[in-house]
């Protein structure tokens, strides 16, 4: 099965590496993609899996303040984790988790590499090593990460979770290293 040109390799992204359109406002440090870090997979002959933004799938686009006002990073952070712990956006970020954990589990069944998930630090979702809430970068995960990987757990899924800063000097050291380059 599957014995054509395909690697049969792939990773998991968080969905705003490869698109800076669905992050709130403010946050975007590039026009559309961070092409360094998918130029550095689609060279190692590694598909993408593009995870859905939890945020835009729970909270829309528009995740800004509702009187219209400008508020700093900080501040949305916390009223995006806050916004999260709501219930129906803790059942909608279930129902995403679970459609990652299905994608794995059905890559994984028909023999194909999971090389790992990379989220992206500092996020209220998709952190890995922090998060943020406040106005400081915080250790620990996003609600997204922390939740998938305890699906993954339950499950019994073994797959590597790595977080990077795409604009860090050791981003693509450590997309690299999951590659196993």
């Amino acid at each position: 099965m599957f014995t054509d040109g395909r690697s049969r390799r792939v990773v998991f992204l968080a969905h705003c590496l490869l698109n800076q359109n669905a992050i709130s406002d403010g946050t975007a440090e590039v026009p559309a993609a961070h092409r360094e870090i998918l130029r550095l997979i689609l060279d190692a002959q590694v598909s993408v899996a593009q995870m859905p933004c939890p945020e835009l799938c729970c909270l829309g686009l528009d995740r800004g303040d509702p009187k219209g006002g400008e508020r700093p990073v900080e501040a949305e952070n916390t009223r995006i984790r806050r916004a999260m712990g709501q219930p129906e956006a803790s059942a909608r970020l279930r129902e995403l988790t679970d459609q990652v954990v299905w994608q794995i589990r059905e890559y994984q069944k028909h023999g194909f590499a999971v090389l790992g998930i990379v989220g992206m630090d500092r996020s209220p979702c998709c952190g890995v090593n922090t998060t943020s809430d406040q106005d400081r970068e915080l250790p620990g995960r996003g609600v997204f990460i922390a939740s998938l990987r305890a699906a993954l757990e339950s499950a019994g899924l073994t797959v590597p979770v790595i977080g990077i800063k795409p604009s860090a000097p050791e981003a693509l050291d450590r997309v690299r290293s999951l590659l196993g380059e």
